[in-house]
């Protein structure tokens, strides 16, 4: 008997407070990174260019993340 391949249920990316990452589109400013400020069903993100403040649902967010800039304090060391 041969076993089923095992499926990996995907849970949420992990993110953490004042990571600052960058976006597939790039904010209005010119801008292009942003810092997380607040975490939960809606992630909270401040441009580094202009200071604007937006909340984008996590999954929108999970989805558009191109690569992170830094980490935040409380992101374990790598």
């Amino acid at each position: 008997m041969s076993e089923a391949p095992q499926t990996r249920t995907k849970g949420p990316m992990t993110l953490y407070l004042d990571d600052v990452v960058v976006l597939r589109k790039p904010h209005p400013c010119g801008g292009d990174s942003w810092r997380i400020v607040r975490l939960g069903a809606d992630i909270g993100l401040r441009c580094t260019t202009c200071s604007h403040r937006v909340l984008v649902p996590r999954a929108a967010v999970e989805r558009d993340i191109k690569r992170f800039v830094e980490r935040g304090p409380l992101a374990p060391a790598q």
